[in-house]
């Protein structure tokens, strides 16, 4: 009798537990296999935060478009001081876990790839839906993010902040407010790994030949010698994983920035403080204006990372996937237009070269002549043969900078590729 009272108790017990607790797992299923960087793509894709379209956000609509993840009780919003134009600094942290992680973008204010990223990687770490890998995370590691760290600049899409100063060249003096916030979270949070993010030049090249850097990767040096500290060499680990996961995305424009130690940057000098540190350059790539591709494969590599570090899979990683990237170089022009015939009014066409950049290098607008004649060997992010066709100056190429007439360095790049001498030829291709 009493084990049937007892047997009856359980199941009414049971009974008034809600039906959701009942029928629903508290964490989804991590997917079989693993976490491949296939799953974080999709989680990119759905979490995408649609208010930020484009790379060039202030810091108002920045945090605007952040509100629906910021009410989320799974993160803690702290205000860790202020620019020097009175911008609030914000630190937002998610997990309770044993290993730290601190993340920072946009201390130079024309760099917003990631900071763009952060916001959908926020948007997926508070979603209702469950989801094993973001449980698994929250449980293993204390992550926090320092998304705008340079709104001044940011405001105005320029690198230096208010008062011209590169913040991430002050880490040594911190003389302005933006680089004592960040040394303040580092020095209380003491994290194990962080992660620097910025954007490079997007005339970037892999290696000397090779196509437009979309990534660049570092494990920075702590000291002059460049010499392998197991931080330094636990940093390689996590970037030998993101070599993997960004080159199967796009195959050969992964490379390798400089390793000089800077005693003046944050990136070199977190390694000095005790933190294994990555430093991840996004650059550019073709038909990607506002860099929303690389924002999306910055949204799945770090989720990915995060969950390598969470599950220390990164400790199975080959240190030679990231050693045998090849090193940015720079010094390259945008686009090269080789072997035409640059045709003036009343003048005889004359083979040259033209080499042109772009005010905007990534959305390839604003071009500028920047040489013209024998560019042979000259390297460009682009090449274009117009040998056997002409180039036509259009009239606001010939009067924007010099005397009317005349092309001169510095002169708008308002180029048409015809097949003649003619002005009525055949156009091949609009230059703008």
């Amino acid at each position: 009798m009493i084990r049937r009272l007892l047997l009856a108790t359980v199941v009414a017990l049971a009974s008034c537990r809600p039906v959701n607790q009942l029928d629903r797992p508290r964490t989804a299923p991590i997917p079989a296999g693993g976490f491949a960087m296939t799953d974080a793509l999709r989680v990119a894709d759905r979490y995408k935060v649609a208010a930020i379209v484009s790379r060039r956000i202030s810091h108002a609509d920045y945090w605007s478009a952040l509100q629906s993840s910021l009410v989320s009780q799974r993160l803690k919003v702290d205000v860790i001081g202020r620019s020097m134009m009175g911008r609030e600094l914000r630190s937002i942290t998610f997990g309770t876990g044993p290993t730290k992680v601190l993340l920072w973008s946009q201390m130079h204010g024309d760099e917003a790839t990631a900071t763009m990223a952060l916001a959908d990687i926020l948007a997926w770490m508070t979603s209702s839906s469950a989801d094993g890998i973001r449980d698994r995370i929250a449980s293993s590691l204390t992550v926090v993010m320092i998304p705008m760290l340079n709104p001044d600049g940011a405001e105005r899409f320029q690198r230096e902040n208010a008062v011209g100063i590169d913040v991430n060249r002050d880490a040594r003096r911190l003389s302005t407010p933006e680089a004592r916030a960040l040394k303040a979270v580092h020095e209380k949070l003491k994290p194990d790994f962080g992660f620097n993010l910025h954007d490079q030049n997007a005339r970037t090249r892999v290696g000397r030949t090779g196509p437009q850097a979309a990534i660049a990767l570092l494990a920075p040096a702590a000291d002059s010698a460049r010499s392998w500290p197991p931080l330094r060499a636990r940093a390689r680990l996590i970037a030998a994983g993101l070599a993997r996961d960004f080159d199967s995305q796009v195959p050969g424009r992964v490379s390798k920035y400089d390793d000089a130690f800077n005693p003046r940057a944050f990136g070199d000098l977190m390694g000095v403080w005790g933190t294994s540190t990555i430093l991840i350059e996004s650059g550019a790539m073709p038909n990607d204006p506002d860099k929303q591709g690389l924002r999306r494969l910055n949204t799945a590599a770090i989720i990915r990372t995060l969950d390598a570090i969470a599950t220390r899979a990164y400790e199975q990683s080959d240190p030679g996937d990231y050693e045998k990237l090849q090193y940015n170089t720079s010094g390259a022009f945008d686009l090269l237009v080789r072997g035409g015939r640059i045709v003036l009014p009343g003048l005889e066409p004359v083979v040259a070269d033209v080499a042109i950049n772009f005010e905007d290098a990534v959305a390839r607008t604003g071009g500028r002549v920047r040489d013209v004649g024998d560019l042979a060997g000259v390297v460009a992010v682009d090449t274009l043969d117009a040998t056997g066709a002409f180039l036509h100056p259009r009239p606001e190429a010939l009067t924007s900078n010099g005397p009317r007439g005349y092309l001169t360095v510095g002169s708008r790049a308002a180029l048409d590729i015809r097949a003649g001498a003619d002005t009525t030829s055949a156009l091949k291709r609009r230059i703008e």
